[in-house]
């Protein structure tokens, strides 16, 4: 995906329990916690539930063509489900599943074996312990509201904890969860990285 020369792009790996929008809502905090840029935006949601890359311009095109499922750039989500999922779920999750507001187009499903080495989660999931937990990723093209979570339990398997690891090219390569990175002046002064609060 090319980035105008004069356009900023900023990769932030996005904790659970923030929103991807700057102003704190309810018991959610805001990006303004971490990201005091001017001039940028956010480009694609992420549920505050969710975690993960979360990309930020100010190019509003740029915005358009990250964010806008026409263009179906593909995202990269890990998603650590309940239970074990048999060959015929990841087939159903590959071929597409219904749900209540039509089918799915078609992703990549596969197990990630062994476990990605992701950091804890504050706060952790909640587990069974009668009940194993597995990571999967999804490749999906399209961005429906809470897609992923609602596609593991068509299949049988909830979601237990979700983390967007790529959009497009860009991924979490090299961030620690609160963490910003400018893609496009990476060596700029006091761009390397925003300090968890």
């Amino acid at each position: 995906m090319h980035v105008p020369a004069r356009s900023r792009l900023i990769r932030f790996n996005k904790p659970y329990g923030v929103l991807s929008q700057f102003t704190p809502e309810g018991r959610w905090r805001g990006l303004q916690d971490f990201i005091t840029l001017p001039g940028v935006y956010v480009a694609g949601r992420l549920d505050a539930d969710s975690e993960g890359l979360l990309l930020l311009t100010d190019d509003g095109k740029l915005q358009a063509r990250i964010a806008d499922p026409r263009f179906k750039l593909e995202k990269t989500y890990w998603a650590q489900v309940e239970g074990l999922p048999d060959e015929a779920a990841l087939q159903a999750l590959r071929q597409g599943v219904q749900l209540n507001d039509g089918p799915t187009l078609p992703a990549r499903a596969r197990l990630l074996e062994p476990a990605p080495a992701v950091w804890e989660r504050d706060p952790p999931i909640r587990v069974r312990l009668a009940v194993p937990t597995t990571w999967i990723e999804l490749v999906i093209r399209e961005g429906r509201n809470r897609q992923v979570r609602r596609m593991t339990a068509a299949v049988g398997h909830p979601t237990l904890r979700l983390i967007r690891a790529a959009i497009g090219p860009y991924t979490l390569d090299g961030l620690a969860p609160a963490c910003w990175l400018d893609v496009t002046h990476p060596s700029s002064p006091g761009v390397a990285h925003g300090s968890p609060v």
